[in-house]
């Protein structure tokens, strides 16, 4: 019997010759463009870009369907009396123009939003400050072992508002969230998880406060049965505990929790009433470091309720290192290279560092997001034999380390480079025999590239060209 998912369905009807606002030619807002044409909705369509800047194919596509496009910088000065409005997740909801429409009564949400509203099946999501794309996946492999099918999406994957019709009860999403997607949001997934909170995003949002509360959205609006799976290392998600309508399972890599999963001797274990269950040798699994190991302790305790443990463990041993996270490039002259160009912020950047034994060419510097970089100060004195910056936060790095260095009275190698490409020979030469060069930025792309994958593809490629 095939399944019909009525509130889609009434929702089709409504945006039928409505006026709809995309904002934003992003990749969540793209399907959006067949999907609505196709529903006959009266679009119109804002981006901040100007003419030039937007792929031709996409403005050919919006001419052909007859949609009316604003850009610039002053565009969302068109956005009056819409009845729906998909905002990109980077337009936040506190955006003036988007407060005036929906104080007039326009729906202002997103399609990540709008699929969980109507998604007939069971949702778990996923966000924190770090750790959330590998957590993210590793669930999704850990369903799909379990004999789920699975629809993986939100921050990663593919935009899922337009697979709606092909997704029945029997099946499970899978959302990658983020604060930009969580803020505003109203509705949460029926099982949640949070990874941590640390300062990141801080050069958009209004402020710490206004990021932590994002994140809460999370499972803010879930019912006693739902399930919110936290870091109990944590300070911020530990106290999240005390918010939750349902129940709340611990993960950690340092506490011996009486109830709850936990990395303890390099075992992963479940902990019921002071009964510690052994699961998996972390020298079994292909991922590295201890946050990863913490990130399977958090996947197994998300799927404990649909998956059972020893289905988990095999989905976790032949499960391999999202690309751009720690990911291992190739060894020359008995030099590992890695790019963890995903890795945008301090903390990151500290979890590559500690996942090493080996001495440490660091490579580090981007895009400034505001943050403070002096935790990552004493690691790289500890642990990185030379140090290579480049990028906008190259200057704010050099200052902490070389102030941690006063405080101690070390020496550090620095280079200070203008480019990606003047890294990579001053990396090979202070590299030696059983040395690893780690890639891991501690700081967003966009003062060199379209994104973190851009500039790990860019890495990688330079090294395999060495």
């Amino acid at each position: 019997m095939n399944y019909t998912n009525q509130k889609l369905n009434e929702f089709n009807e409504y945006i039928r010759y409505r006026k709809v606002a995309i904002i934003g030619l992003g990749v969540s807002n793209l399907p959006l463009l067949d999907y609505l044409y196709e529903k006959k909705a009266n679009v119109t369509v804002f981006d901040e870009r100007e003419y030039d800047k937007i792929p031709k194919d996409i403005i050919d596509k919006i001419t052909k369907y007859g949609f009316i496009l604003h850009l610039g910088n002053d565009c969302l000065q068109y956005l009056k009396n819409f009845n729906v409005i998909f905002r990109s997740p980077s337009c936040l909801p506190t955006k003036p123009e988007l407060v005036e429409e929906a104080n007039r009564g326009a729906l202002v949400t997103t399609e990540v939003e709008l699929l969980m509203e109507m998604c007939p099946a069971k949702i778990i999501g996923i966000t924190g400050s770090d750790g959330k794309t590998t957590t993210t996946s590793l669930i999704n492999a850990i369903l799909q072992k379990g004999g789920y099918k699975t629809f993986l999406g939100g921050n990663i994957g593919t935009p899922l508002f337009t697979k709606l019709p092909d997704i029945t009860p029997e099946d499970i999403v899978v959302l990658e969230l983020s604060s930009f997607q969580l803020m505003g949001m109203q509705v949460s997934p029926q099982i949640a998880v949070i990874t941590n909170i640390t300062p990141n995003h801080l050069n958009i949002h209004k402020d710490y406060q206004e990021y932590i509360d994002s994140k809460k959205n999370i499972f803010r609006y879930q019912d006693e049965n739902g399930i919110l799976v936290l870091n109990y290392d944590n300070e911020i998600t530990k106290k999240c505990a005390e918010e939750a309508k349902g129940k709340v399972i611990f993960f950690s890599n340092k506490t011996k929790l009486d109830n709850g999963y936990i990395v303890d001797d390099d075992v992963i274990k479940e902990c019921d009433d002071r009964v510690r269950k052994h699961i998996l040798n972390t020298e079994d699994v292909i991922l590295r470091g201890n946050h990863n190991y913490q990130n399977i302790a958090t996947a197994i305790a998300a799927t404990s309720s649909l998956v059972d443990c020893e289905t988990a463990v095999k989905a976790i041993k032949e499960f391999k290192p999202v690309e751009h996270r720690i990911e291992f490039i190739r060894e020359i002259d008995g030099v590992k290279w890695y790019n963890d160009s995903a890795s945008s912020s301090p903390s990151r950047t500290l979890s590559g560092i500690n996942a090493f034994k080996e001495k440490i060419v660091l490579i580090a510097g981007g895009y400034d997001k505001n943050l403070d970089y002096t935790p990552l100060a004493k690691p790289i004195i500890e642990k990185v034999k030379t140090l290579i910056l480049i990028g906008q936060t190259s200057g704010k790095i050099y200052e902490v380390v070389k102030d941690e260095l006063e405080k101690e009275n070390k020496n550090l190698d620095i280079y200070m480079c203008e480019t990606l490409e003047e890294t990579i020979p001053i990396a090979k030469k202070n590299a030696g025999k059983g040395d690893v060069v780690l890639f891991s930025p501690a700081s967003a792309s966009f003062d060199m590239f379209k994104n973190f994958a851009d500039r790990g593809n860019k890495f990688k490629d330079l090294v395999k060209g060495l």
